[in-house]
């Protein structure tokens, strides 16, 4: 290789490594900032060797109809989970307070069931602490109360920036393994198969605060039972 070759070789060299850094910044640029790329994953089902499922309610409304589930699950000895809209605990905190006194465990719904997938990291990091404070101030009087730190997406709106910020703040994200659309489908016959139909244990059974959700609890759980399985919190049923 000649003198002139070497040298053009080598020009090249260095105009193709400085192209690289400049993407390889670029693109570093973009992530969100600080640590919060998206290594959490979305957990859709839980441990079958824990025996049980997973009923979870996500509240926004009908504070009534919650502690009615709530006395259903503590006459019948069994326990779910509440994810809790931010809005819904500034407007109810006694119910809060008498569910979670009763064992029962609250999870993180966020504060206006916004589309998390649309939203900066700033807005999710808002949305997920807004209703965390609002929840930690309320069970504080609780003298065992400690957060699992579960985050279920409203309408189960996945993004980067929302696994970021539950990245940032230590929060496990929720999807479920079924979906009874009782929200959608005011059935309590519809909201009773599409909750039992082929159950086993591990499954995350995604439910809403309703009327017909109440009526067609009792025959889940006596289903549940009859499988020889168990109603627990989300927490136990993804623990390993």
């Amino acid at each position: 290789m000649n003198e002139r070759t070497f040298r053009a070789f080598w020009a090249n060299f260095v105009i193709v490594a400085a192209l690289i850094s400049a993407f390889a910044i670029a693109a570093l640029s973009a992530m969100p900032d600080g640590d919060e790329t998206a290594t959490v994953g979305a957990i859709y089902g839980g441990n079958e060797d824990t025996g049980a499922v997973a009923l979870m309610f996500n509240v926004y409304e009908n504070a009534d109809i919650v502690q009615k589930i709530a006395d259903l699950f503590a006459q019948r000895g069994e326990t779910a989970t509440f994810f809790v809209g931010g809005s819904w605990v500034a407007k109810n905190p006694d119910t809060l307070l008498k569910i979670a006194a009763a064992g029962f465990e609250i999870g993180n719904h966020g504060y206006l069931h916004r589309d998390h997938a649309s939203l900066s990291l700033k807005q999710n990091l808002n949305e997920i602490r807004l209703t965390e404070t609002l929840v930690d101030d309320v069970l504080s009087k609780l003298p065992d109360y400690k957060n699992p730190r579960l985050f279920a997406p409203p309408s189960g709106s996945l993004g980067d920036n929302m696994f970021a910020a539950c990245n940032r703040l230590g929060y496990k994200v929720i999807m479920w393994t079924r979906d009874t659309v009782d929200w959608r489908d005011k059935d309590a016959d519809t909201v009773f198969e599409r909750a039992v139909n082929n159950i086993r244990a591990g499954d995350l059974v995604l439910m809403h605060p309703t009327e017909h959700t109440l009526a067609a609890l009792p025959r889940i759980l006596d289903r549940i039972s009859q499988l020889s399985l168990r109603a627990d919190c989300v927490s136990r049923v993804i623990s390993n």
